[in-house]
């Protein structure tokens, strides 16, 4: 199994994941786009027991509860990974990843509320919502 490394802007907060996602995306729904700053959150999905940790769990700032939240830095505010599906997965911000991972986004979601500003000209598929299935 081959572990990639990730880690904030400042490298208070650095993990280490395996690099087997499941799936990965790029989501322009509004909540992704302000936690972001940016048009859209490309992210990479896994089960959660496959990310640790390995510097700075002290200086995590986390937004929401236990099954589901954002995992951002306290110190730089960089957001590092999301916790979902009743807390069983990670969707790994792809942008905090020091190492390049195998897998590549395959789809846009949430394209129905995406950024008026944006242009999407890639070939991927594009859906409204979130109906790619994810296993």
């Amino acid at each position: 199994m081959r572990s990639l490394a990730g880690r904030c802007l400042c490298g208070a907060v650095q993990y280490a994941v395996a690099d087997e996602f499941v799936y990965a995306l790029n989501c322009h729904c509004s909540d992704c786009r302000r936690a972001t700053g940016a048009a859209f959150k490309p992210f990479a999905g896994i089960e959660r027991a496959k990310l640790r940790l390995t510097k700075g769990e002290d200086a995590l700032m986390i937004f929401g509860d236990e099954t589901g939240h954002d995992a951002h830095c306290r110190s730089c505010g960089s957001l590092l990974y999301s916790v979902v599906r009743d807390g069983t997965f990670v969707h790994v911000t792809m942008g905090t990843l020091t190492d390049g991972p195998a897998i590549r986004p395959s789809a846009h979601i949430f394209v129905g509320s995406k950024a008026p500003w944006f242009t999407i000209t890639d070939d991927l598929p594009q859906y409204d919502k979130h109906v790619v299935k994810t296993t």
